[in-house]
């Protein structure tokens, strides 16, 4: 089946804060820059278009950074779209010209595996490929800004095999329950794989196809991966003048909600930052948020697990500051909250 990346949108928000340098303002939103973690310890893995190497923001980590294409193309895992590259940024990227825009900067290893061609063409092969990857090289959290695409298998079944589109409508949706059923099999499986010391928490950005600034009614669910068991599905919030405010495009029924609009991060290409929107943006803040948890939890007790970390991040959700929460389904359990304590946490939410 055909995937397709939750494209970010350029914003007009705007992306950095003085409070931390000129820095992204999700840092300081989800508490990463008032906790004393920084990653230590933990193995991450982005499933996308690839990345930029050569980006400042990963220049003088490559040593920890292993890229896997598993789409053929001839860029070899470099990312041509942008979108793995500012999705990376986010979750571990180190200070541009003294600007923040990484989580869990002290990271012990990064997985990058490239599942869209430099076309924009994936398929669910791909990422079962990329998943099993991640997992068997150790990865801790695994952050995926992508979805299946039934519209374009319809497109594809209609173009390819000159099928009417009710009977290409059909065996899309067959396809899809087939997928659906192959990914909760491998998220089973990746679970079972914590009795065993391995395991991993996914997160998957839900989806930007939601329309609230033209009506609020007009809503959609969590698109899959997502929406899928065992995967946490991550909504979007941005920044009003007294908090936050769940992202009009942002689609209902996530887990969480992460920093989603305006969001600073590398920009593919060059050595600079780019301002982009998106669920897409909002995921690896999720995921970057979790490993903090992983490293707190190996630091507390001596090791860490998906079950004991997927706790103690949603335990740490809150409410608080979402001045027009709409209501429940559109934001979960609350906003991503890094593990800070006291006076710190007082102040990051």
């Amino acid at each position: 089946m055909p995937m397709a990346l939750i494209d970010g949108r350029p914003s007009s928000t705007e992306g950095s804060t003085p409070e931390n340098g000129g820095g992204s303002w999700g840092i300081d939103a989800c508490g990463a820059s008032a906790t004393g973690t920084d990653g230590t310890g933990v193995k991450l893995a982005v499933i996308d278009s690839g990345i930029d190497l050569a980006h400042p923001a990963f220049a003088s980590v490559t040593d920890r950074i292993e890229v896997r294409d598993f789409t053929g193309s001839a860029s070899e895992g470099h990312d041509v779209m942008g979108h793995g590259t500012h999705c990376a940024g986010t979750m571990f990227g180190q200070d541009v010209d003294g600007r923040r825009i990484g989580i869990a900067r002290e990271f012990e290893r990064a997985f990058v595996a490239k599942v869209f061609g430099d076309d924009g063409a994936s398929d669910t092969a791909s990422l079962w490929d990329a998943m099993i990857w991640a997992q068997r090289s150790g990865a801790n959290v695994i952050s995926m800004s992508l979805g299946f695409d039934v519209p374009g298998m319809i497109e594809r079944l209609m173009d390819w095999y000159d099928l009417p589109q009710k009977v290409a409508a059909s065996q899309a949706l067959v396809s899809f329950a087939k997928n659906l059923r192959a990914f909760d099999t491998q998220i089973a499986a990746m679970e079972a794989q914590a009795a065993f010391g391995g395991g991993a928490l996914v997160f998957a950005a839900s989806g930007n196809e939601s329309e609230r600034d033209v009506d609020p009614r007009h809503v959609v669910s969590a698109s899959l991966p997502a929406s899928a068991k065992g995967v946490i599905p991550v909504g979007a919030f941005g920044p009003l003048d007294r908090g936050y405010c769940v992202a009009d495009f942002s689609n209902t029924d996530p887990a969480c909600v992460a920093p989603g609009v305006g969001i600073l991060s590398a920009e593919a290409g060059g050595t600079g930052l780019l301002a982009l929107d998106g669920t897409s943006m909002a995921c690896p803040h999720a995921a970057g948020v979790a490993a903090l948890w992983w490293q707190r939890l190996q630091q507390k007790d001596g090791d860490a697990d998906p079950a004991r970390v997927r706790d103690a991040l949603f335990g740490a959700m809150t409410q608080d500051g979402l001045v027009e929460r709409r209501n429940g389904a559109d934001y979960g359990r609350g906003r991503i909250m890094a593990p800070v304590d006291g006076e710190a946490a007082a102040r990051a939410r």
